[in-house]
């Protein structure tokens, strides 16, 4: 995929993998990777909630994006079209989309299906972004059961397994695929070799339809708290974004760890006239990875984006966030927090294995 003609059918190249893998960090590397090909792209977030850090950061990176809210793929593959067609108006040569990270079963319900359209668009392989920390841990005997499920399904399902963190850990856990590679988002290494793959027709697209039980899937998912949070924020003293954001986390950290909540995937982002700060976790106790303007001057006024996955009470969950959010010492306005745990999965549409066929996509 190399040349600088705008296709008259993008791509869509969907990406997925765990909470916390890194998967919109490797499609912002894989962006720039094709633009400096001279290729346009765009890029599709998904969430059961309705405020997204993702989205938010991905505008601050500069890459045009879409969004599919309050609910999975699978749940509003009408909507997924709808956004695929509005993105198009902006002439991407490559869609990329990240379904969320607690979902399985994207073959039946989302591939397939999207297979059916293939005079709008060409479907590259189902690359699964694994961290090997979380691998190790969701492997191991002993693992949380309902996410250890989810994990499993995701990798059973994979056209394409990609090992994050390259540069970091060279060593993986053995796993059962078909077809392995190893990126790094922050180096950027193995990016290029692995966009060439998805994009070289040579791989099937949809090659594993799960047999899956949908009522312990329900439950496995439920099991996830999930906030997602908006607020404006207007310290009494003019602060960083670093400065706003860091001890929040801190302390959001130590009262979860307090009351045994264990957090899957923690991220937020804060923006401010002189500049944005991200941070990301995936467990209690774990150091934020935090980029953006870290020296930013101080600001009067802050936007807080904060998107929360956890093993615990959504209730309980809520009492924590918005009793951390109101010991900040300034004025709160517009807060809107979502909290709940998820439905029992509904796909609007899912093929049996007998109606699908994986084929490479050459057209």
């Amino acid at each position: 995929m190399t040349t600088a003609t705008a296709a008259p059918k993008p791509w869509i190249a969907m990406v997925g993998g765990f909470l916390g893998a890194g998967k919109t960090t490797l499609i912002l590397a894989a962006a720039k990777e094709v633009s400096r090909r001279g290729i346009r792209s765009a890029v599709i977030l998904n969430d059961q909630g309705n405020v997204l850090v993702d989205t938010g950061y991905a505008t601050q990176s500069g890459m045009q994006a879409g969004e599919v809210t309050g609910g999975c793929f699978c749940c509003k593959l009408s909507d997924l079209l709808r956004v695929m067609g509005e993105l198009r108006e902006f002439q991407p040569d490559v869609i990329f989309a990240e379904p969320v990270g607690s979902c399985t079963d994207i073959s039946a319900t989302i591939l397939h299906p999207l297979l059916e359209y293939r005079d709008e668009f060409r479907l590259a392989p189902f690359s699964v972004l694994v961290d090997r920390e979380r691998a190790r841990s969701l492997l191991a005997d002993g693992a949380d059961p309902d996410l250890s499920f989810l994990f499993h399904k995701q990798l059973e399902e994979a056209d394409l397994i990609c090992w994050a963190k390259s540069d970091l850990y060279p060593d993986c856990p053995q796993i059962s695929a078909r077809h392995v590679r190893q990126v790094s988002a922050r180096s950027g290494q193995g990016v290029a070799a692995w966009l060439d793959e998805i994009f070289s027709g040579s791989l099937s697209v949809g090659s594993e339809i799960l047999d899956i039980d949908y009522e312990q899937y329900a439950r496995a998912e439920a099991a996830l708290a999930w906030l997602n949070l908006q607020v404006t924020i207007e310290p009494s003293v003019s602060s960083s974004p670093a400065v706003m954001l860091g001890p929040l986390l801190d302390h959001l950290d130590r009262e979860f760890t307090a009351n045994q909540i264990t957090i899957v995937h923690l991220k937020a982002i804060i923006d401010s006239p002189t500049g944005f700060v991200k941070a990301a976790m995936c467990a209690n106790g774990q150091e934020p990875a935090v980029e953006g303007a870290l020296d930013a001057s101080p600001a009067s006024q802050h936007e807080l984006l904060l998107n929360l996955r956890a093993v615990g009470s959504a209730q309980q969950v809520r009492e924590i966030v918005e009793r951390e959010l109101h010991r900040i010492d300034g004025n709160l306005t517009g807060l809107h927090v979502d909290c709940f745990h998820p439905a029992a999965p509904k796909p609007e549409r899912r093929m049996a294995r007998r109606e699908a066929t994986a084929t490479p996509q050459t057209f």
